[in-house]
């Protein structure tokens, strides 16, 4: 018998469902996380972060809004609260089920946040950059132009969100760089702001199958490094397709059927 066959035949007992358990859990931390009592609780641990020099500094004025506001640029450390703290709790806890020693952990751990690392210098450069666009006025001026398209607008905000994924290969970064912007437009013409961010966010997902980042990391995995430019060519289409869908879903919404939104 090969090493490969010795090693299929033998299977610890409960092999398999130990090893989904560490996503359920993680599906079951998330969950708790986003109750409400949870989050009244979790409420007391929020540390707001007034920025010196910037907070209430800037002033939003007409026609954004009715009357000059003062722009409050506070940063809330959310350290319990957030979503990141449940994946950590989750994959803690999975330590156990999968009796991973302490040490091993600790250096997986290490190993994923080297592994990581330029990814999370991307994003916190795009959190970086979509602030200096709110609070520099840039969002405003942009959304203010954009209001012009009238009636048109609805259609065109899931491509704003697919051109976001596009250029920084992350739906949370489309959402930071012109969620503010998708706000200000909506307000502006007198629809839902819900409508607008929601089809920023459903255009993104449609950008992410063509975004370079999601591209090299499939034909990483795939073994099929030096054919991206074939398999851009191939998801394009796919990826016009399903947003021009996600277009005309958001237009009708806006017009025909606005009570589907929340």
């Amino acid at each position: 018998m090969s090493a490969t066959a010795e090693d299929a035949a033998v299977k610890p007992e409960g092999g398999i469902l130990v090893a989904w358990l560490p996503y359920v859990v993680l599906a079951l931390t998330i969950v708790v996380w986003t109750l409400k009592p949870v989050k009244a609780a979790f409420a007391h641990f929020i540390i707001p972060v007034h920025w010196p020099g910037l907070d209430n500094v800037v002033m939003k004025v007409a026609p954004i809004v009715a009357k000059p506001t003062a722009f409050a640029a506070v940063w809330n450390w959310d350290y319990l609260p957030a979503t990141g703290t449940a994946i950590l709790v989750a994959a803690f806890i999975s330590m156990f089920i999968i009796r991973m020693p302490f040490g091993t952990w600790l250096e997986t751990l290490w190993e994923t946040i080297c592994e990581l690392r330029y990814a999370l210098l991307t994003i916190a450069l795009v959190v970086a950059f979509g602030q200096l666009v709110n609070y520099s006025g840039m969002s405003a001026s942009m959304a203010l132009a954009f209001a012009r398209m009238g009636r048109a607008f609805p259609f065109v905000a899931p491509i704003l969100g697919w051109i976001g994924v596009f250029l920084t290969g992350s739906d949370t970064s489309s959402n930071l760089l012109f969620g503010g912007l998708q706000k200000i437009t909506a307000e502006q013409l007198y629809l839902n702001p819900v409508l607008t961010i929601a089809a920023n966010s459903s255009g993104g997902v449609m950008g992410k199958m063509i975004s370079p980042q999601s591209i090299s990391v499939g034909t990483s995995a795939t073994g099929l490094v030096g054919q991206e430019g074939t398999l851009y060519r191939f998801t394009l289409k796919h990826s016009l397709f399903f947003l021009l869908i996600i277009c005309i879903i958001t237009y009708l919404q806006a017009y025909v059927f606005p009570g589907m939104i929340p």
